[in-house]
């Protein structure tokens, strides 16, 4: 077999790869032995079937299970005798000439194929000790936990069913049909939904239309939905609903004591607090870790400047580039309306796509160089945390992972990278600095909106993706009901 460089031209690698055809005759020999004990053919007693028969029966297949075994199997072994390894899987040409594949096939003609691909680019590594990191870290208050136990008591507040007018804070239990032009839509029908009025969890004016109704009554309520509403269908539309009042009930008092907590599940109420400020903890924790890593990833980005992979920058670009267009697409926005233009959102998210890329691979660099490694536990915690958030879904996605080779990739990666960043945290010169709540979520905003600074649209996208660098990527959620409920980005802040 002949390997033959024919482009080297920066991280872009071409090979030509022939195989002469007595090569081949000779692996179709060397089959076509091993199946002659084997086959059946008629006429002709077993193992005594001549050679030049069995070519001409089986000769064709054997050269084409040949072929297909030689590009799955070759590409590897070649940039392995390389010492090189590809960014993404190798494009793989060869003659597309029909005349000239039956030769192939025949082994009267040499069998000759093209790899074409990208190297990753040779990093060398540098050292960390000097960089150098603040940790803010924050004292949660009595009076916080206090704050965030009346809310999660609030949420299981009982209600008592009165004889009187709706008024705000009372629930209302009440079936609706959702009508535009007289028609009734589709998700704008339910049966036994319960509202606490107030809530603002309904587009405007709703809500504000129960206020005084009382059980049984039926009411026309006359809405325009949001002009920015997710269905298309129904934004900036004048809708009516038909409600049919089931019950009024009032909101009866919350006491945070051991009965709130047993209902909750938990066994007293300093345990509800407990459990509580642990949340707390981990989220002002989680916060914490993302502007960390930010630090770190910028002074990692300052000292590492290499041509990254097209293949690799380009993928990025499209997952973020396609993630932009959705997000204007919901909103109803163009890249006008955000001040800036298609043509330098573009050059921006290229940018950010090739910064992105580029910490990659000096962090699986050095991920790699600290013997930074994903256990099965660890991939088995990230796959179930997957399933809670699917319930009914879970054998569909379990099949997903096992049907899809790049899937169990997408949960190992952002575990390994995040294994890294805790090497790193053992490496480098980390500080901690006290600071309030207030000084803490201050900063954060600060940052986010420096970032949407830096590529359209400027509210949401660009955030998300640079957001992307610290850890701080979105999770896909099931969607609730559409009507008459706000939309989904209010929904999600309940």
């Amino acid at each position: 077999m002949q390997v033959i460089e024919t482009l080297a031209e920066g991280l872009k690698r071409e090979i030509k790869v022939v195989i002469p055809a007595k090569d081949m005759q000779d692996k179709m020999n060397e089959r076509l032995a091993d199946v002659k004990d084997k086959v059946r053919i008629n006429g002709f007693r077993p193992g005594k079937v001549p050679a030049a028969h069995l070519k001409k029966v089986y000769g064709k297949s054997i050269m084409a299970d040949l072929v297909n075994e030689i590009v799955r199997e070759q590409p590897a072994a070649i940039l392995s005798s390389r010492g090189e390894k590809s960014a993404t899987q190798p494009e793989i040409a060869m003659t597309e000439d029909k005349d000239e594949a039956d030769k192939i096939l025949a082994a009267e003609q040499d069998f000759e194929f093209t790899l074409s691909y990208e190297v990753l680019p040779p990093i060398e590594l540098k050292s960390v000790k000097g960089i150098k990191v603040t940790r803010e870290v924050i004292d949660i208050s009595d009076d916080e936990v206090n704050e965030q136990v009346l809310k999660v008591a609030e949420s299981a507040r009982a209600y008592e069913t009165k004889t009187g007018k709706a008024a705000n804070g009372d629930r209302i239990t009440m079936d609706y049909v959702g009508k535009v032009d007289g028609e009734a839509f589709e998700g704008g029908t339910d049966q036994g939904a319960e509202l606490v009025l107030g809530s603002g969890r309904f587009i405007p004016g709703f809500e504000d239309q129960l206020v005084g109704a009382k059980a049984g009554d039926e009411k026309t309520i006359t809405v325009t939905f949001p002009a920015d509403y997710p269905a298309k269908n129904l934004a900036g539309k004048e809708a009516t609903f038909d409600v049919s009042v089931k019950e009024v009930a009032a909101p009866a008092d919350v006491e945070i004591n051991d009965e709130l907590a047993s209902k909750l599940g938990i066994e007293s109420a300093d345990r509800l607090k407990e459990i509580v400020r642990g949340q707390i903890e981990s989220q002002y924790g989680s916060l914490t870790r993302q502007k960390l890593k930010r630090q770190i990833l910028d002074q990692l980005d300052e000292m590492y400047k290499f041509e990254t992979p097209n293949s690799l920058v380009d993928a990025e670009y499209n997952g973020i580039w396609s993630q932009v267009n959705n997000d204007l697409a919901q909103s109803g926005k163009t890249f006008e309306d955000e001040d800036t233009t298609e043509e330098k959102a573009r050059e921006e998210y290229k940018t950010l796509a090739e910064r992105r890329v580029r910490l990659g691979l000096v962090l699986s660099e050095i991920g790699e160089k600290a013997g930074v490694e994903v256990s099965e536990d660890e991939m088995q915690r990230a796959i179930y945390d997957q399933l809670r958030q699917y319930p009914g879904q879970e054998k569909q996605i379990l099949e997903f992972f096992r049907s899809q080779p790049g899937a169990a990739a997408s949960i190992r990666a952002p575990i390994f990278e995040e294994k890294v960043i805790d090497h790193l945290l053992t490496e480098i010169d980390v500080t901690d600095k006290k600071v309030t709540k207030e000084e803490l979520l201050a900063e954060e905003e600060g940052e986010a909106k420096a970032e949407t600074k830096k590529a359209a649209p400027k509210k949401k996208a660009a955030a998300k993706a640079e957001a992307a660098d610290a850890g701080e990527g979105e999770e896909a959620a099931p969607k609730k009901k559409a009507a008459p409920k706000k939309k989904a980005a209010d929904e999600s802040a309940e």
